[in-house]
């Protein structure tokens, strides 16, 4: 017992060593950490405390009895099953081009990127198409899952991010797509990666929690809370994690980006009239359960945002927990039963009429 512990421990100090190591040569893609006049701007910030940014709610990580050594060795070391498909994941590959951009619709890419159009106006969100992790070998997408990258996207008048993790914000995405994207709309902190990546200040709006910008064809953007945490590398907390909802002329839409379960979702619902939330609905655990919804509280989230149609996302990608890769989708079919109007034939690249 007390070898296989050691052999863990080692393995995973080898593995923070490589990871620091890989930070400390320069490599672009890790991104920095809010630095000058944003990091002023940051410590301003009434939910930035101790020299980080803190949840509305108390809120651990981990919440497994194992702690987190076991947690990881079991997350890490454990063969569960189903968790990557045995055939390719089913996918269309849709003339993004082709799209008018009255067409009020949603184009979802797999785990949590996906194609907004409302009131005329495209939002591109969380895209993760060319860079998945720090390193290769890890995080590899499902087969099948892959098939359209920056080049498939049409010109993008706002760019969205919730966050700074790896499967939502994706460096050679980020690059590839300066040229064809007018802004990029994202939370506090998030923008020095961004300016560090090239992208012109004048591009960049970047919102705290409870802000707002308002955008073109008469659509306003809210900045709202989110449940999680951040870091793309050693740092944690430095940046902002989000949500956001959009107020367009045709639709209200709360993108929720990735958190656990608290009390805003009733705050959200009461606030707002919405009519499409897109919910996460993957890698949860009950090792992790603060920081990511699980099945019964994506159901009681979206009950309590009363939104009249769902989309649920943060699957159909990548394997980031033990969960069976499909249970997201039997999940949401569970919604509908319940009453809800639930997205619950989904496919990579379909287009969703909104």
């Amino acid at each position: 017992m007390k070898k296989g512990l050691f052999i863990f421990l080692l393995i995973l100090a080898l593995i923070v060593i490589a990871i620091l190591i890989f930070a400390l040569t320069s490599c672009a893609s890790f991104g920095r950490a809010p630095r000058g006049a944003r990091l002023e701007r940051v410590k301003l910030s009434p939910h930035y405390k101790d020299g980080h940014f803190e949840n509305e709610e108390e809120t651990v990580t981990m919440t497994s009895n194992k702690g987190f050594f076991a947690a990881m060795k079991d997350f890490l070391f454990t063969s569960y099953p189903d968790t990557v498909p045995t055939e390719d994941v089913p996918s269309i590959k849709t003339d993004l081009n082709a799209i008018a951009k009255d067409e009020e619709c949603i184009v979802w890419f797999g785990h949590s990127s996906y194609l907004l159009q409302t009131a005329g106006v495209r939002f591109l969100v969380d895209p993760v198409f060319l860079q998945y992790s720090p390193v290769s070998f890890a995080n590899k997408p499902f087969p099948g899952s892959s098939i359209y990258t920056p080049d498939d996207m049409p010109p993008i008048d706002y760019l969205v991010i919730s966050h700074d993790h790896w499967d939502h914000l994706d460096y050679k995405s980020a690059k590839a797509l300066l040229s064809k994207t007018e802004k990029v709309i994202l939370p506090l902190g998030v923008g020095e990666d961004f300016e560090y990546w090239g992208w012109p200040l004048e591009k960049i709006i970047e919102l705290d929690w409870n802000e707002s910008a308002e955008l073109k064809n008469g659509i306003r953007v809210d900045c709202l809370p989110s449940r999680h945490f951040s870091g793309r590398g050693l740092r944690r907390a430095k940046t902002l994690w989000a949500s956001f909802m959009v107020i367009s002329p045709k639709n209200t839409l709360f993108l929720g980006g990735d958190g656990g379960y608290d009390g805003r979702f009733k705050r959200f619902g009461e606030a707002y009239t919405i009519d499409w939330a897109i919910l996460e609905n993957g890698q949860y655990s009950k090792d992790w359960s603060q920081i990511h919804c699980l099945p019964d509280q994506v159901l009681a989230a979206a009950k309590e945002l009363k939104a009249k149609h769902i989309l649920t996302v943060h699957w159909g990608k990548f394997c980031l927990s033990t969960h069976p890769w499909t249970e997201p989708l039997e999940n949401a079919r569970k919604m509908k039963e319940a009453g809800l109007d639930v997205v619950t034939e989904q496919v990579i690249g379909q287009k969703f009429p909104l």
